[in-house]
């Protein structure tokens, strides 16, 4: 238990700038990923005294946005960099990043919408400090105010690394306070409103948890991290019944010092994902070939 507590605490716990030296330029992202085995993706970001949990690009793969934190795992931030003229420029906090801790954030496939999660205040009272999730559009090119996304029954659970496909289902991780009973729940979004939660799997209970979901624009695969030893990357399809098949582990070449928060680009050719022992605390960001992982 004090294996998975330490995990969870990882990711999950709870405005100073940082120097990093010149960004590599690459003629087109794709070019960067067509390996078959991990490997670092883009290290330099990462100062001495952090620790990088996630990374994400938006749709266009023009911006790519991450999480760093101490390395004692409080203040959690997330920054971006953007390709400017076929170069990446220096970074900067992101437009959302606040005193807070902030993380776990995701796109719409549109790019029109950022979808978080944050420690900060949510305005009502009796929620609990913790975290929830937040979202803000993108209107006439400028970023709104980010807004709590209020899931039924959620209000008293801490949430987060929300991931919605292009039919407006949206996926997170929710658990106890205490980080106990850590699943993936999925719930609609509409015009009328949010649906109430659902667990992804109610029929493929299991004695561990799972956590850092992404889910494919499509809806054709769902990608989670288990939480045992280490955070180990799954990944689900659905069936021909719509129906999610069982969880396939992605194998030792991606599961070794698992930190999940996996991530596929939007035009499917790359996986990142996170890595790194809880000893050294030198953490990395990681990239594959995910051509050579989707079942065709």
């Amino acid at each position: 238990m004090r294996t998975i507590l330490l995990f969870l605490t990882t990711f999950l716990s709870s405005n100073n700038t940082h120097s990093t030296p010149a960004l590599n330029v690459y003629s087109t992202l794709t070019s960067v990923f067509q390996h078959q085995l991990p490997m670092d993706f883009k290290p330099e970001l990462t100062p001495e005294n952090k620790i990088i949990h996630r990374g994400v690009f938006t749709p266009s793969l023009d911006a790519y946005y991450y999480t760093l934190s101490n390395k004692d795992f409080t203040q959690f931030e997330v920054w971006v960099i953007q390709r400017v003229n076929n170069a990446w420029t220096s970074p900067k906090k992101a437009f959302f990043d606040t005193k807070y801790d902030e993380h776990g954030m995701s796109f719409s496939s549109d790019g029109q919408t950022i979808y978080f999660a944050s420690t900060r205040p949510v305005g009502i009272e009796g929620v609990p400090h913790t975290w929830h999730i937040w979202k803000s559009e993108r209107k006439d090119n400028i970023w709104t105010e980010p807004q709590f996304v209020d899931i039924p029954t959620m209000q008293n659970k801490l949430v987060s690394h929300p991931t919605v496909s292009a039919s407006g289902e949206l996926y997170f991780h929710a658990s106890g306070l205490d980080y106990s009973q850590m699943d993936i729940y999925y719930c609609q979004l509409g015009k009328d409103g949010i649906g109430g939660p659902e667990k992804v799997f109610q029929n493929q209970e299991s004695p561990i948890g799972r956590c850092t979901p992404f889910i494919d624009p499509n809806g054709r695969f769902l990608l989670f991290a288990s939480i045992g030893e280490q955070l180990d990357l799954h990944i689900s399809y659905k069936d021909e019944n719509n129906q999610w098949t069982r969880p396939k582990n992605l194998g030792k070449d991606i599961n070794t010092n698992g930190q999940g928060n996996p991530f596929v680009s939007s035009d499917h050719n790359y996986l990142l994902f996170a890595s790194g022992n809880h000893e050294d605390k030198k953490w990395t960001v990681k990239s594959i070939d995910f051509n050579s992982i989707l079942e065709k």
